[in-house]
C-alpha cells in the first residue's frame, strides 16, 4: 500500500502515531475521544487501513460505509469484537496483538483474586466511610496461600497465572479444551481436571478462555451451584463466557463466596445486580492497562499497519484466507 489513509478511532501514544504519519496519512482524534458520528463517516469513505481498540466493534454495518478497507489492525490479543468473516469476505485483513500482555494480564487476574478474597474493595469503603473499628470480624476474608487454584484456559496468561500462583504455595489444577502433555504438566506443576471436577475442588476458579461460541455462558447457574460456598471466581477471560445475571444471583445467595471482575456481558453496561453487591470486585476490562504494555499494544499494532503498507505480511495476521 503506498499513499493510503489510516484512520486511528482512539487516541494512542504520540510517537507511535509520528512514525505511522510517515507511512500514510492519518485521520485521528487526540481530543480523549474517539472518532464519532459524521468525523467518523467521513474518515472511514476513505480508510484503507483502520486501528482500532478491543473495545470497538468492526461489523458489517461499519464495513459498509468503508468501501476502500483493507486492513482492520486490533490493539488488543482478543477479536471479538471484530466480525472477521464478514471482513474476510470483503477482502479485508485482520491483525491482532497476541504476546505483548501476558504479564500484566496475569498480574491483574491475580490482583483480583486477592482483592475479592481478602475483601480489599470492603475495607476500602469501610475507611472512607469512617466505619472503621477495632472488631475482629469487620472485613474477615479467605486465605489465598495453601489453596486450590483451578484455571479454566492454560494458553499464555494462563501459564503467566501458575507462575504467580507457585508464590503463595498453591496447588494449580486446569482445565483446557487440549490436554497438555504430561511432561508439559510436570513442568508447570499443574494437574488436569474436566470441568466439573475442578469447579467441585477449586478454591478459586479463574476464567482465561477466548471468547467463542463454546464458551458462551461457559459458566452459568448450573456450574456455579457445583462450586465451594467459599469458592472465588475471578473472569479476566472475556465478557459472555461467564452468565452475569446468573452470577449475581449466585452471589446475592451466597452459592458463592466472592468474585472479581474484569469483564462483562455487553460491557461497558454492567448488570445492575452486580452493582448492588459488596462481595464482587469490579474492574472496567483493565487486565492490560499499564503504561508500558498498552504502549506494547500500539506498537505491535502499528508494525502490522506498517508491514500492510510497505507491502509485507503483517506479522499477526488473523484471516490469512483474506
Amino acid at each position: 500500500m503506498t499513499n493510503k489513509t489510516l484512520v486511528v478511532r482512539r487516541p494512542i501514544f504520540p510517537d507511535v502515531l509520528a512514525e505511522l504519519r510517515r507511512h500514510a496519512t492519518v485521520i485521528d482524534s487526540q481530543s480523549g475521544t474517539a472518532l464519532e458520528g459524521k468525523a467518523l463517516a467521513d474518515a472511514l469513505a476513505v480508510a484503507d487501513v483502520l486501528m482500532v481498540p478491543a473495545t470497538e466493534p468492526v461489523d458489517a454495518s461499519l464495513l459498509s460505509v468503508a468501501p476502500k478497507l483493507r486492513l482492520v489492525a486490533n490493539i488488543g490479543v482478543g477479536y471479538d469484537n471484530i466480525d472477521v468473516p464478514a471482513c474476510t469476505a470483503r477482502g479485508v485483513r485482520v491483525t491482532n496483538t497476541p504476546g505483548v500482555l501476558d504479564d500484566a494480564t496475569a498480574d491483574f487476574a491475580f490482583a483480583l483474586l486477592l482483592a475479592a478474597a481478602r475483601r480489599v474493595a470492603e475495607g476500602d469503603a469501610f475507611v472512607r466511610a469512617g466505619t472503621w473499628s477495632a472488631g475482629t470480624t469487620l472485613a474477615m476474608g479467605l486465605d489465598v496461600h495453601h489453596r486450590v487454584l483451578g484455571i479454566v484456559g492454560l494458553g499464555r496468561i494462563g501459564r503467566a497465572i501458575v507462575q504467580r500462583a507457585r508464590g503463595f504455595d498453591m496447588k494449580v489444577v486446569y482445565h483446557n479444551r487440549h490436554r497438555l502433555t504430561l511432561d508439559e504438566e510436570r513442568q508447570l506443576g499443574v494437574t488436569y481436571a474436566a470441568l466439573d471436577e475442578l469447579l467441585v475442588t477449586a478454591d478459586f476458579v479463574l476464567l482465561q478462555v477466548p471468547s467463542s461460541p463454546a464458551t458462551r455462558h461457559l459458566i452459568g447457574a448450573a456450574e456455579l451451584a457445583k462450586m465451594k460456598t467459599t469458592a472465588v471466581l475471578v473472569n479476566t477471560a472475556r465478557g459472555g463466557v461467564v452468565d452475569d445475571a446468573a452470577l449475581a444471583e449466585a452471589l446475592r445467595k451466597g452459592t458463592i463466596a466472592a468474585a472479581g471482575l474484569d469483564v462483562f456481558e455487553n460491557e461497558p453496561r454492567v448488570h445492575a445486580g452486580l452493582l448492588s453487591l459488596r462481595n464482587v470486585v469490579l474492574a472496567p476490562h483493565a487486565g492490560s492497562a499499564t503504561l508500558a504494555t498498552r504502549h506494547a499494544m500500539v506498537r505491535r499494532a502499528a508494525d502490522n499497519v506498517i508491514a500492510a503498507l510497505t507491502g509485507a505480511t503483517p506479522p499477526d495476521l488473523v484471516n490469512k484466507e483474506a
